[in-house]
């Protein structure tokens, strides 16, 4: 399989306004919960509600885990971690959660063979053509 893109065109605001291009990754399409869980329950023995039930499940764990602030280790999936912005302040007695945290967010690390994967580089082809690597 091949990952899909596009060139698009990009000016920078801030710096030099020179028009620039660049290429961009395009998402086929969103992969939902019965896709998913139908594709893992045609490769093993669980029926795909099972799977679902597996799947929901993880989720539920992960943002539990999460918010706990435990880090949270997928194996080949990767690891996921809470973290969040924050705004500076110049003395540290300023700081408070409510006051200076932005907003939240899911750092995510690829596993090892997904970096391994990533590294060996992906066959890509440009939108329109009739070439799918």
């Amino acid at each position: 399989m091949a990952l899909r893109y596009r060139i698009t065109k990009r000016t920078n605001s801030i710096g030099n306004k020179t028009p620039q291009y660049i290429m961009q990754a395009i998402a086929k399409n969103t992969i939902d919960l019965d896709r998913l869980s139908t594709a893992i329950s045609n490769e093993c023995s669980l029926h795909k509600v099972d799977v679902q039930a597996v799947l929901i499940a993880l989720g539920i764990k992960l943002e539990d885990y999460l918010q706990q602030g435990h880090n949270v280790d997928l194996g080949t999936v990767g690891k996921f971690k809470m973290g969040f912005q924050c705004k500076a302040e110049l003395d540290p007695a300023m700081l408070s959660p409510k006051r200076s945290i932005k907003k939240f967010h899911i750092n995510y690390q690829p596993s090892l063979k997904l970096k391994r994967v990533l590294k060996s580089g992906i066959t890509v082809y440009k939108e329109g053509s009739k070439s799918r690597g």
